[in-house]
């Protein structure tokens, strides 16, 4: 726990500067810039699980519109001890699910429409056993961070023709300073955003994810469930085109990455192989006396 909030500070940190750099050379005061940057951290930290439920385009719903998660959670937080957390729907026929907030008691975990429709009970409780787990570890915390950050910089990357063009505006007429500040928004874009990508792989282990699968079937006592729930979402993920939804900045916080076979993919990969975290569940199930055979 104490490495996350090390990497969770190193994020904030990072931030504050290249917020800092921007409003500076926007003109602002130093002291001003620095006021900026702090302010906009705060914002980050203290709303930044709300931050990504909105990027990530979810809705916390009651137990009435997703009985099946719910019912789900309950079992499994008898099990572990940990507070209920919120519920939250992801209206995307894409299947998958992702957990945020800055801590347990915080906790909202995420499930797309699309996972719903592709799983059985047991599967469901696989994956939500996964995500309590992150929820447990205080993944969370970092994972948000991390997403909220790179959602930021990707941002800020983005409206880097805007900024570009308030540079250069100064002397040397009209047409020059567009030119200058076009060349400063392209340098923006070609840094920033794979910049913010590097961050997330630095704050986000892959490790995270073996962690979080060995963890989930000892919380749900379903390894095979879990593993067989993984590839009905790599399959989906690999025959189906990204939701225009979806946003690559919570790429980390997926259980499977939906991103596949693009630069951008490419850039935020965070985690390892499906095969490859399906051959360890495999060999967790044989540890607890369970076949290699999953019955759906």
């Amino acid at each position: 726990m104490v490495w996350t909030f090390i990497k969770t500070t190193l994020l904030v940190g990072i931030l504050t500067g290249i917020l800092f750099a921007i409003a500076y050379l926007m003109g602002l005061d130093p002291i001003v810039a620095l006021g900026f940057a702090a302010f906009m951290n705060l914002i980050i930290y203290w709303f930044s699980d709300r931050l990504v439920l909105r990027m990530g385009r979810a809705k916390v719903v009651s137990e009435e519109d997703a009985p099946r998660v719910y019912a789900a959670l309950r079992r499994l937080n008898i099990t572990s001890g940990t507070p209920m957390p919120k519920v939250a729907l992801v209206d995307n026929p894409v299947p998958n699910a992702f957990a945020t907030g800055r801590s347990p008691g915080k906790a909202t975990v995420a499930v797309h429409t699309g996972l719903l429709s592709v799983v059985n009970d047991e599967e469901l409780e696989g994956v939500l056993a996964h995500e309590l787990t992150h929820v447990r570890h205080w993944d969370t915390l970092t994972m948000t961070i991390a997403a909220t950050v790179a959602g930021a910089i990707t941002y800020l990357a983005q409206w880097g023709w805007f900024f570009g063009g308030a540079f250069g505006y100064g002397g040397g007429g009209y047409g020059r300073g567009r030119q200058q500040g076009s060349l400063i928004g392209l340098l923006l874009m070609l840094v920033l955003a794979p910049f913010a990508a590097m961050l997330v792989q630095l704050a986000v282990s892959r490790t995270r994810e073996y962690a979080a699968d060995e963890g989930g079937a000892k919380l749900s006592g379903k390894p095979l469930a879990l593993a067989s729930a993984l590839e009905k979402i790599e399959y989906q993920a690999r025959s189906r085109t990204p939701s225009t939804k979806a946003n690559p900045a919570l790429s980390s916080l997926y259980i499977i990455n939906p991103f596949r076979g693009s630069m951008l993919a490419q850039l935020f990969s965070t985690h390892p192989a499906t095969e490859k975290r399906v051959a360890r569940l495999q060999r967790i199930a044989a540890t607890m006396g369970y076949g290699s055979y999953y019955s759906q």
